[in-house]
């Protein structure tokens, strides 16, 4: 069985040596370019681990397991220009290095050729991989428009936001592990519980997300703590904090969410102070822990002897020990 970083490396490869002969050139340059900026490449990761579970040679399926990583880069161009975000894993982002017609024509290009490489898996599977594929795209829109509904409200629910992301990125994991489990003719049993394993470890993966922008150490994370508080951004953190504060917490916070004009640090500084006072932190790391625990039994019920599954718990580990 073949390691994570062994697969990754399988992966940065086939993108990288990814051939773009149609023209216009222009149209593609920018898609080279967002592939070439490197990221964790956890999807096609997934993917290919719980492959490797039951069958050898998981380059076999890199074809489709790397239009997941095409589709997913698209999803974040697309973001980045709703977001009018100026960096993206320290480069500049596609409607800022060319303009954002460019970044519209080639995202939707790059939606196009995730399809084409998805389809060059096994004939046999085509139909109920592409059927999980087509489903798991419609349901991140659905969790981006709850994304974007859910920044003019206060009132948002916590089982709200969790079925968001649990749409907004969960869902991609989630089809990348039953994917992996299909395309190796897994049984129908095992490829459910990979697919529920997935999901939780992402549920997991984005709360961890939420408190290391509050908690991380900025050295380690990779880039400024305390983001998404100067953008009032929904989080697991910001959600709680409204719901549980009693009302002179509450004040004070929807003092420093109405601001117009505000010192970042102090922001930061204040709203992670309420956020410790009324408890958000060791609930964000219980609920972290509760997920990962989910996505565990899941992988515990997979029907293949443990040392089979050694390789895949090993990611799954390596991705909730991140502090970046």
């Amino acid at each position: 069985m073949l390691t994570s970083t062994e697969i990754l490396h399988l992966v940065n490869q086939y993108l990288d040596n990814m051939p773009y002969d149609r023209q216009p050139a222009s149209l593609y340059a920018p898609i080279r370019y967002v592939l070439s900026l490197g990221g964790k490449r956890i999807r096609p990761t997934l993917m290919l681990l719980s492959y490797n579970l039951y069958k050898e040679h998981p380059e076999d399926i890199l074809a489709p397991a790397c239009a997941l990583e095409t589709y997913h880069n698209y999803t974040l161009l697309h973001d980045d220009l709703m977001d009018n975000a100026d960096l993206r894993r320290g480069h500049q982002t596609v409607h800022k290095k060319w303009d954002a017609n460019t970044a519209i024509l080639s995202g939707d290009s790059m939606l196009v050729l995730a399809f084409q490489r998805m389809m060059k898996c096994q004939p046999d599977k085509l139909k109920p991989i592409l059927e999980l594929f087509t489903e798991t795209a419609l349901e991140i829109g659905e969790g981006q428009q709850y994304d974007m509904d859910f920044e003019t409200r206060t009132d948002v629910r916590e089982e709200e936001y969790i079925e968001m992301i649990r749409l907004k990125t969960s869902v991609l994991l989630a089809c990348a592990t039953q994917m992996g489990a299909i395309l190796a003719d897994a049984p129908e049993s095992d490829a459910r519980n990979l697919y529920k394993f997935g999901e939780q470890i992402g549920l997991a993966f984005q709360l961890q997300d939420d408190f290391l922008d509050v908690y991380g150490d900025p050295e380690v994370f990779g880039k400024a703590i305390g983001g998404d508080i100067t953008s009032n951004k929904k989080t697991y953190m910001l959600i709680n904090a409204f719901n549980r504060a009693d009302d002179a917490q509450r004040t004070e916070l929807m003092q420093w969410i109405t601001a117009k004009d505000f010192d970042r640090q102090q922001k930061i500084e204040a709203v992670t102070s309420l956020y410790n006072t009324i408890g958000i932190d060791r609930m964000a790391l219980e609920r972290i822990e509760y997920y990962f625990a989910e996505a565990s039994k899941y992988l515990d019920a997979v029907a293949l002897p443990e040392e089979r599954k050694t390789q895949l718990r090993a990611y799954a580990d390596e991705m909730m020990k991140r502090e970046k």
